[in-house]
């Protein structure tokens, strides 16, 4: 991973502008899918459906042998996929059935503030602003928990997202300090297919294919999955998984206080979704502190 302060290439930024747009947008084709669907397993489908369309692709344009591993490199691909997809992405969808997409994307954006905390529980010493940007990050949370408290909204679906946020960080910590398969797009491929077995199996245990027929589900809810499959997981996850191999996970992370922009216009444009002072106010704190966590890790 090259080093914080290092000239960043066009391809990175490339592939963080399809992070940042896409992965904002994905939020509002979430609340519709589950408008119709169970979120864990239309979760599952969207993953082992976009893992192997993806797998097909590697093979196609590079060989059967860029999709080998070795087997600790399929266990770590398979573990950060079930933290990603499952924990992370998986507790989203299963969230944004009682909360609005955009309070979803905001939540989402304490993401960097957690992998401040998990760097310095690991031994690093992220800078002092770091460290201010993270107490703010917590303090939007706080604000942000509010319409929740309030109940303008289900809070254990607050909750269920902040949850999700821990998961993914997690995920992303993990991913570059444990051996991943060489090819960056076979490793985006073993995770989304792991992530969304996981996710198919926690739909079944909850029994979310009871009462369940693909007759009833809305032709949006159908559109929605096929742009998260095509768009969300296919292009902009393998995006952010070659990001996390070929970038600094400083920078990775910018795209948590991007996302929730376009999250919260694209909510507010074409569902409705209220924006209330808690959701602009702890919004703003939230981006404010990852902002000066970037600012600080670019520096360093």
């Amino acid at each position: 991973m090259p080093a914080s302060g290092r000239r960043i290439s066009g391809p990175v930024w490339a592939a963080l502008a399809i992070v940042y747009v896409v992965w904002g947008s994905t939020y509002l084709g979430i609340r519709v899918a589950v408008e119709t669907m169970p979120p864990f397993l239309s979760a599952g489908a969207r993953f082992v459906a976009a893992g192997l369309l993806l797998a097909a692709i590697v093979a196609w344009r590079q060989g059967p042998s860029a999709l080998r591993a070795t087997r600790a490199q399929l266990l770590s691909a398979a573990v950060v996929g079930l933290l990603l997809l499952l924990g992370g992405n998986g507790l989203v969808v299963l969230a944004e059935t009682a909360v609005p997409s955009g309070l979803a994307a905001l939540l989402v954006a304490v993401v960097p503030a957690w992998v401040v905390v998990l760097r310095r529980a690991s031994g690093e010493r992220p800078g002092t602003g770091a460290y201010g940007g993270v107490l703010l990050g917590l303090a939007g949370l706080a604000v942000l928990t509010l319409p929740g408290l309030s109940g303008d909204v289900r809070l254990w679906g607050v909750l269920t997202v902040i949850a999700g946020t821990v998961m993914w960080s997690v995920g992303s910590f993990f991913s570059s300090r444990v051996p991943m398969p060489a090819n960056p797009f076979a490793a985006s491929a073993y995770e989304m297919v792991a992530g969304g077995i996981g996710c198919l199996l926690v739909g079944l245990g909850r029994g979310e294919q009871r009462g369940f027929a693909l007759a009833e589900v809305s032709g949006r809810s159908w559109t929605a999955l096929a742009y998260l499959v095509v768009f969300g997981s296919l292009i902009a996850f393998t995006a952010y998984a070659w990001l996390l191999h070929s970038a600094p996970l400083s920078l990775v992370a910018t795209y948590a206080y991007v996302n929730p922009v376009v999250a919260v216009l694209l909510g507010a444009l074409i569902l409705g979704e209220r924006l209330t002072w808690p959701i602009v106010v702890g919004g703003a704190v939230v981006v404010a502190g990852v902002c000066l966590i970037v600012s600080t890790e670019r520096r360093r």
